[in-house]
């Protein structure tokens, strides 16, 4: 796959941030499985500036937040909350959802990241207010985290070779 194909393909597994796939894309070989790819874009993130990195994280929509309601979510979003059954929330787990998203934003001033497949509203909530217990570095480095599990499910999710 050319370079060009490769970003064009790719260039949705990190959340609005395109740049990963084209940083990446020059250094992929033909052979290269859905692990390695996924290693190499993870690792170009991680080397990143931290400016980018934050960038990176800010890209993501609240969970279960406006942006959903609206039908503003990327299709991925979409169907990553929709896994979890955050389009079907009480109109008491919405205004959880909601107070935990403005206090994690004030507290860390970046939105709450976690890779939500084969989870559920309970867990989601329950890791929110966990880790709202913890410190800027902490949670900047658990954010990444959970970002490169949501890549490594976007390109399993898309048949990535394997």
């Amino acid at each position: 796959m050319d370079t060009h194909d490769f970003i064009a393909r790719y260039a949705g597994i990190y959340e609005h941030s395109p740049w990963v796939a084209e940083r990446v894309a020059p250094y992929v070989a033909d052979d290269d499985d859905a692990e390695t790819l996924a290693r190499m874009m993870a690792d170009c993130v991680d080397n990143a500036a931290p400016e980018l990195q934050l960038e990176l994280i800010c890209a993501h929509p609240d969970l279960a937040g406006k942006a959903q309601l609206a039908g503003k979510l990327t299709e991925d979003s979409t169907l990553e909350q929709a896994s979890a059954g955050l389009d079907h929330c009480s109109a008491e787990e919405y205004e959880r959802f909601q107070a935990l998203n403005a206090a994690y934003r004030e507290k860390f001033g970046f939105p709450f990241v976690m890779a939500v497949r084969d989870s559920d509203r309970n867990d989601i909530l329950e890791a929110f207010e966990a880790r709202l217990e913890n410190d800027y570095d902490l949670e900047f480095e658990t954010a990444l985290i959970e970002i490169h599990k949501i890549a490594r499910l976007r390109l399993n999710a898309m048949g990535a070779p394997k």
